[in-house]
């Protein structure tokens, strides 16, 4: 493995703050992304950079979006997933030290999450970012001890169940109630191994099938968990930001209207309505374990009961946080900085209506929406109304959505591909059952 490899840009663009944003009084403290792979350290790139905050990202792929925007001010090559921890945290240092102005650094997604929490102690001379108490994001992370915290401290959550053995799930099916979701404890392990995180089995057939096809039985680290009814409307979101004292200095919810894949995924179109049940109970169980840092919660309303549900806790920055920005401009990046830097962070409200879209993952799940009879061209088009921002374009940095855009023409030629080998296998059929008719 490399040692650093940096392509300092000091000169990074700003632009002017819009109209009705916040004014930062103190920029001068820069920041580092950790695990620039993804759409979401794009976000935290572009909103920090508009502001004139020095952003540099870390990444194993010298092409990742976050890497190409021109609000990077500096980009270091690093496989975090792949080196020695002992290795990573000397390479972090190194960054911090070129860098200068103790940063505060920000990860990205389960693992760089994980990664922080697990080596904080040994960071902390060189970056600041927010401290939970010890165990607090690894059990937030971990479904089972999540079922538990809400369990014991009265929060909402889907009925689950923890099976060690085939044995187990035999019994759960003496009561079961169908469909059913089974998915990780822990996402990322199951994820590496069979390349998905959860199905929705509607049959004991299917669940002892797709039990025997995912589980490890060494190390079990699957869960049946209650479908709740309803649809992807039904899915909320909170993203927030919590300080020391585990209090909720920024928070906006939301709902998925569009999920990539479809009905089970991430959020491909979302919009930003108030919901008070929602945020009440995130902020009840952040103030219960003692959190403090960036938070993103699934919850689902389960119409059967009047509740909303926490099904997933991410105590980290989700990749959807654009999504949800107040009508002052601030999000949880911006309320972290402020934070971290003992700046105020000013009271926010959310803009109602506010939608936000993944460009290539919405289209692609459109499409099975439509195959499915769900989703109508003209509903499709509909649906888009009130959408304020992109994940990967934006008209003052186009370049970091040219990777996925290249990506969703190739998908769109082989969708095109096999549709019109669809067709052509349909009228041949049809064309040889006129001939033996005849």
């Amino acid at each position: 493995m490399s040692p650093v490899e940096t392509l300092p840009n000091q000169r990074a663009a700003q632009a002017p703050p819009a109209s009705g944003d916040v004014r930062f009084p103190n920029t001068s403290v820069p920041v580092v992304v950790l695990k620039a792979e993804d759409y979401g350290a794009l976000g935290i790139v572009r909103s920090l950079g508009r502001l004139g905050i020095r952003v540099y990202a870390i990444d194993a792929d010298s092409g990742a979006p976050a890497l190409k925007s021109r609000y990077c001010a500096g980009k270091f090559i690093w496989n975090i997933d792949a080196a020695p921890a002992e290795q990573s945290v000397q390479f972090l240092r190194e960054v911090a030290g070129k860098i200068g102005g103790h940063p505060l650094l920000i990860p990205t997604g389960d693992l760089g999450s994980e990664f922080l929490a697990a080596h904080g102690q040994a960071l902390r001379p060189a970056f600041r970012f927010p401290a939970p108490p010890p165990g607090v994001v690894h059990s937030l992370y971990e479904k089972k001890r999540m079922y538990s915290l809400c369990k014991q401290f009265g929060i909402p959550t889907a009925e689950t169940s923890f099976p060690q053995s085939r044995q187990d799930v035999m019994s759960f099916l003496d009561s079961a109630a169908f469909p059913v979701v089974l998915k990780a404890i822990d996402p990322w392990r199951l994820q590496q191994r069979t390349g998905v995180r959860l199905v929705i089995v509607k049959d004991k057939g299917k669940l002892l099938e797709s039990y025997d096809r995912m589980e490890d039985l060494e190390h079990p680290n699957l869960m049946l968990q209650e479908y709740i009814p309803g649809g992807e409307d039904s899915v909320w979101m909170f993203n927030g930001y919590f300080n020391e004292r585990s209090e909720c200095l920024f928070g906006i919810t939301g709902k998925k209207l569009r999920q990539f894949p479809a009905y089970t995924g991430m959020t491909s179109l979302g919009v930003c309505l108030k919901n008070e049940a929602v945020e009440k109970n995130a902020k009840d169980l952040m103030q219960a374990v003692g959190y403090r840092g960036i938070l993103d919660i699934g919850l689902r309303y389960d119409a059967r009961d009047g509740l909303y549900k926490i099904l997933d806790v991410n105590p980290r920055i989700g990749a959807t946080f654009r999504l949800f920005v107040a009508t002052n401009g601030m999000d949880v990046a911006r309320a972290l900085y402020l934070d971290m830097t003992e700046q105020p962070v000013p009271p926010s409200r959310s803009i109602e209506g506010r939608k936000w879209f993944v460009e290539d993952k919405d289209l692609i799940s459109s499409l099975q929406y439509h195959r499915d009879g769900t989703l109508g061209f003209g509903q499709w088009a509909r649906s888009f109304r009130g959408v304020e921002e992109a994940a990967y374009f934006a008209w003052d940095d186009p370049v970091p959505s040219l990777r996925p855009a290249r990506s969703l023409t190739r998908y769109l030629s082989r969708w095109l591909r096999n549709r019109k080998l669809h067709l052509r296998s349909v009228a041949s059929r049809s064309s040889a059952g006129r001939q033996a008719g005849i």
